[in-house]
């Protein structure tokens, strides 16, 4: 295995990131109202909102369907591609080509079964109108993630456009001692982001593309399980979520060629309680910006840049699964000054947050019966 662990001496964060910052619980600003957008969706997993209403949505079995304005939901769009439904996997992501209104290709992520197991694919297509409902039509498949490995857990899988019109793509390391160190490595995609152009090639300035042990699609490597993906507003930088073990999920800014620790830098710990590796990143590994003891499970990404619901101009959000809340953290640059958890009463599991157009927020619950729930600001 390739691996890019060097000898840098151990220097420890004088206090873990998230540690020193206040954590309450919060209720919406006057004026914002929560309501249901659509519902009946068995665990929906990824949602772009489309330019002229409405907005595509996945649900993890293995569906796509296409939401109204209203609220109405379409019957299963033909042609997409098979998933391997089983654990964490099935249909996952989905994101619009930035000129889509020109093109209309539209990516999906979702698990591939084949040689060797599953891994995460990418496919693009084009949406179209056929008799009385919609097919994904001319589908293609623009990445696998290699190798395929035996395992139902941890495809990350968020599909983020970068400002350049290149596509990253987080990938999880499959959830097992067999590969967890894979992710140290540059010679697998367990535990990556990747970056590829719109039609699945690379770009000419990816990190490692001069090194021969490397896979030239990555971008970053050292990470879990990666469930959430937005590009900074100011910067265009690309922010993460990922999922630790028990504690240690983490909020990242994921930059070129840099390693994130993952195995070896971690402040969670087994499911069993036992050591993983040390908390300190040391010289040449990234900590995180902000990082949750015990684990909040954060999924989906979005920053809200609206003045609709002012009290929130400037935030990050994020979903939390395991701990069944929207999070709101408040910013200063890069460091995470206040977090704040909503929605706590609902009791809801919180896959994916999106921003609307107008200032509105999109939040998919994670249920057998999941809902499309939507927070507008006052008029």
């Amino acid at each position: 295995m390739a691996s890019l662990v060097g000898g840098a001496s151990l220097q420890a964060q004088p206090v873990r990131p998230g540690q020193d910052g206040p954590v309450s619980r919060g209720a919406l600003p006057a004026g914002a109202a929560l309501s249901t957008w659509a519902q009946g969706l068995e665990h929906p997993w990824g949602l772009a909102l489309l330019p002229e209403g409405g907005a595509l949505v996945t649900e993890r079995p293995g569906r796509l369907r296409v939401v109204s304005p209203g609220g109405e939901l379409s019957r299963p769009v033909a042609g997409v591609p098979k998933v391997d439904a089983r654990g964490q996997g099935g249909l996952l992501d989905i994101a619009l080509h930035p000129d889509f209104a020109r093109n209309g290709w539209v990516y999906l992520s979702y698990a591939e079964a084949g040689e060797g197991g599953n891994s995460t694919a990418v496919a693009r297509g084009r949406l179209v109108k056929e008799g009385g409902g919609w097919r994904f039509a001319e589908g293609q498949v623009v990445f696998r993630q290699s190798p395929k490995f035996d395992s139902t857990l941890h495809f990350g899988s968020r599909l983020v456009f970068a400002r350049d019109g290149t596509l990253f793509v987080t990938l999880g390391e499959r959830s097992s001692r067999e590969t967890r160190g894979d992710a140290q490595g540059l010679d697998t995609h367990h535990g990556k982001v990747v970056r590829i152009r719109d039609d699945g090639s690379v770009p000419p300035d990816n990190p490692f593309l001069k090194d021969k042990r490397a896979l030239p699609e990555i971008w970053s490597l050292g990470h879990r399980n990666p469930q959430g993906a937005a590009l900074h507003p100011g910067t265009g930088e690309l922010w993460m979520v990922e999922h630790g073990p028990r504690g240690g999920d983490e909020l990242n800014i994921v930059r070129a060629g840099k390693n994130y620790g993952w195995p070896l830098y971690t402040y969670g710990r087994e499911y069993s309680g036992g050591k993983i590796g040390e908390e300190a990143s040391p010289p040449g590994f990234e900590p995180p910006i902000h990082s949750w003891v015990p684990s909040v499970s954060p999924s989906g990404l979005a920053f809200y840049t609206s003045s609709t619901i002012p009290a929130w101009r400037g935030s990050l959000f994020t979903g939390a699964l395991s701990g069944q809340a929207l999070v709101r953290l408040e910013l200063d640059g890069e460091k995470v000054v206040r977090e704040e958890r909503l929605l706590t009463d609902l009791g809801r599991r919180i896959r994916h947050v999106v921003t609307g157009p107008a200032g509105e927020l999109y939040l998919l619950t994670d249920a057998r019966d999941g809902q499309i729930l939507v927070i507008r600001g006052g008029r």
